[in-house]
C-alpha cells in the first residue's frame, strides 16, 4: 500500500506536532525549575497555551513522576524523577571527570586504548577513551553504545546487575557479531558468572574480528558497580596469552578509579 500525498502530510502534521509537545513539555520543566511551583493557569499563560493543554502536558509529566502536584492548592512542582534523571546524569560527570587521569595511566602502562563504560539501557556506553603509544588506530569509540554480552565492558556490567534485571537481559535474543560472538544464555551465564568471581572480563573477538579487551568493575560509594574500565586493542597485540597480565592493570587501575569514586575498598 502507497502513501498518498494526503497521508504524507498528515505524517509530517502529526511528526511535527509531536516535535511541539516535547518542546513543550520541556518549557513546563523549565517553568516549574525557575519559579518553584505554578497552577495550570500560570502554566497555560507562560506558554501561551489553552488551559487543557497546559493540563495533558501536566498529566504526562506526572505520570512520569517528572512533577508533582500538591492536592490541597493545586500547585505542580518538579517530581522527584527529575531528581533521577539529574543523579544519572551527575554520576556519568563524577566517573569522567575522576576517570580521566587514571584511563590515561592505564592507556600509557599498556600502550592499548583505554575505556571507561556505563550502563545505558540494554547497552554499554563508552564516556571516556585514552589511546597509547601502541594503539594506532584512529577509531573513536567515545559515545558508542556497544552490545553488552560480546564487550568485556558489557559482560563486567552484566554480571553485577541484580539478578532479575540481569536474567532478561541474558535470556533476550543475542545478536551475533562474528562467529566467536556469545548467543546462548547458558553460556553467557557461565561467563558472568566467572567475571564476578575473578574481578574482571575478557572478550576476544566477539564483537569485531581482530579485536580483543578486558575490563575490570568500578565501584561508588555504596559498593555498587557504576561502571567498568578496561583496555582493547588488536588481536595480535593483545593475543589471549596477554590478557591475564592485561587484567591485572584493569583491576588495580579498577581499584583506583573505585577509591576516587568514595569506594573504601
Amino acid at each position: 500500500m502507497t502513501n498518498t500525498t494526503e497521508d504524507r502530510a498528515e505524517d509530517k502534521r502529526g511528526a511535527s506536532g509531536a516535535v511541539q509537545s516535547v518542546d513543550r513539555a520541556v518549557s513546563v520543566l523549565e517553568i516549574l525549575a525557575r519559579l518553584g511551583e505554578a497552577g495550570v493557569t500560570e502554566i497555560a499563560d507562560e506558554l501561551g497555551v489553552h488551559k487543557s493543554t497546559a493540563f495533558r502536558l501536566l498529566g504526562v509529566l506526572e505520570n512520569r513522576g517528572l512533577v508533582g502536584q500538591e492536592r490541597d492548592r493545586g500547585k505542580y512542582y518538579l517530581g522527584a524523577g527529575v531528581l533521577r534523571l539529574a543523579g544519572a546524569a551527575a554520576i556519568r560527570l563524577d566517573i569522567s571527570q575522576e576517570g580521566a587521569p587514571v584511563c590515561r595511566a592505564l592507556a600509557d602502562e599498556t600502550g592499548e586504548t583505554a575505556n571507561i563504560a556505563v550502563l545505558d539501557g540494554d547497552a554499554a556506553v563508552n564516556i571516556m577513551q585514552a589511546r597509547g603509544a601502541a594503539a594506532v588506530t584512529a577509531f573513536n569509540w567515545l559515545g558508542r553504545r556497544t552490545a553488552l554480552h560480546a564487550t568485556a565492558s558489557g559482560k563486567v556490567l552484566l554480571a553485577h546487575l541484580s539478578g532479575e534485571r540481569r536474567e532478561r537481559l541474558v535470556t533476550r535474543k543475542l545478536p551475533r557479531f562474528t562467529e566467536h560472538t556469545i548467543t546462548t544464555s547458558a553460556e553467557l551465564r557461565q561467563q558472568l558468572e566467572t567475571a564476578a568471581e575473578r574481578g574482571f572480563a575478557y572478550s576476544c573477538e566477539e564483537l569485531e574480528i581482530g579485536l580483543n579487551a578486558v575490563a575490570a568493575p568500578v565501584r561508588g560509594h555504596d559498593g555498587a558497580v557504576m561502571g567498568a574500565i578496561g583496555v582493547s586493542g588488536p588481536a595480535y597485540r593483545m593475543a589471549q596469552s596477554r590478557l591475564p597480565d592485561l587484567a591485572e592493570y584493569a583491576v588495580k587501575t579498577a581499584e583506583e578509579l573505585s577509591r576516587r569514586m568514595g569506594f573504601p575498598g
